[in-house]
């Protein structure tokens, strides 16, 4: 596995192009100075010898060796083993609404943003839990398997909009089946469902899918994300709002926030209802929920015995910058024979 300790280099390699425009705004310098010393028939009988793509050869060995030097500084590691670690800790799933009333901006920036944020900030708090990630909307659907791995769970986090999901609607019941079968039975961990949603045009018999949640020892926690003033749901498009959504009787549709519903799933799992408006609140109620819940021992796989790589790159810098020195501006006797660039002159000329 392959690990970059410091990516923050990597915007060191925005100077490659200024160094190219520069390069090239010296040529252009150099050929109007020449232009005004001598014309090109005269200044090729002076040297002769004088290569026209050597000095790009130069450059592009320069920008090979400054790409190399970043890529040391980046650091790159490779995982040479897997191990075996044991670890304690909780199960925790969170499932995502992305219904098209998650897009109403009663909590800026809107009600999906903001669920983004709150899952993002929860998992910068884990230290040794496992998660995975539900969408849902008119149907439910698995984003991320049950792992260890949370960066891969917040790139799979950031990806998620309201596209993603053609039937539209908030399935909660639908949601909270799937993820009864995230959680391994013979693992035999605490089961945590954080459930994400404005809680609006729900469907399904959820007292009964939430009593079947609890049989199977899931304890769901229902973020509330929304107003109960609510707010239009806009329709976008390049990021542009041209309009509100409207009913069959084209009136502008407000979508409110369904504490309610929330409340009464999270009641009949022994969990509990979050207000979602207040981001530093979520994250601490969350702390001390999780803090409370018993952990249990698992085991998980990881790649140990990081090896650096920079001395690569740092050699092959180094090179460059060698051949660079020895590399003249002249052409080379066998290039010269290859007439590459239609440089070979009639002997009568």
């Amino acid at each position: 596995m392959l690990v970059l300790e410091e990516k923050i280099y990597f915007w060191l390699l925005l100077v490659i192009p200024i160094l190219v425009l520069l390069f090239l705004a010296m040529l252009l310098w150099k050929k109007k100075a020449q232009q005004k010393f001598a014309e090109k028939e005269l200044l090729d009988k002076l040297s002769p010898n004088k290569s026209v793509f050597k000095s790009w050869v130069k450059l592009i060995l320069l920008l090979l060796a400054f790409t190399c030097f970043v890529l040391a500084l980046v650091n790159p590691k490779i995982g040479s083993k897997m191990e075996t670690v044991k670890r304690s800790g909780v199960d925790i799933v969170f499932a995502m609404d992305v219904s098209k009333s998650m897009l109403a901006e009663d909590i800026a920036p809107n009600r999906l943003d903001k669920s983004k944020q709150l899952v993002t900030q929860i998992i910068n708090n884990l230290t040794s839990d496992r998660i995975g990630i539900i969408a849902y909307a008119g149907s439910a659907f698995p984003q991320l398997p049950i792992t260890t791995d949370y960066g891969s769970a917040k790139l799979f986090l950031q990806s998620m909009n309201t596209d993603m999901v053609s039937s539209q609607g908030t399935a909660i019941n639908e949601a909270i089946e799937l993820a009864k079968t995230y959680y391994n039975d013979e693992a035999q961990t605490n089961r945590v469902l954080f459930l994400i949603s404005d809680g609006e045009d729900h469907g399904g018999n959820l007292e009964a899918i939430a009593e079947e949640a609890a049989e199977n020892g899931i304890k769901i926690f229902a973020i509330g994300v929304g107003s109960a003033k609510g707010g239009p749901i806009p329709i976008k498009r390049n990021g542009v709002t041209q309009q509100y959504k409207k009913d069959n009787q084209g009136e502008t549709v407000i979508t409110k926030l369904n504490k309610e519903t929330l409340q009464q799933i999270a009641e009949e799992t022994d969990g509990e209802y979050i207000d979602g408006s207040n981001t530093n609140k979520v994250i601490k109620r969350v702390e001390e929920v999780l803090q409370n819940i018993e952990k249990s021992e698992f085991e998980t796989k990881k790649f140990a015995d990081y090896k650096d790589q920079f001395q690569w790159f740092l050699g092959f810098g180094i090179l460059f910058i060698v051949i660079d020195v020895f590399l003249l501006e002249r052409k080379t006797s066998w290039v010269k024979r290859l007439n590459l660039f239609n440089e070979k002159k009639n002997d009568d000329e």
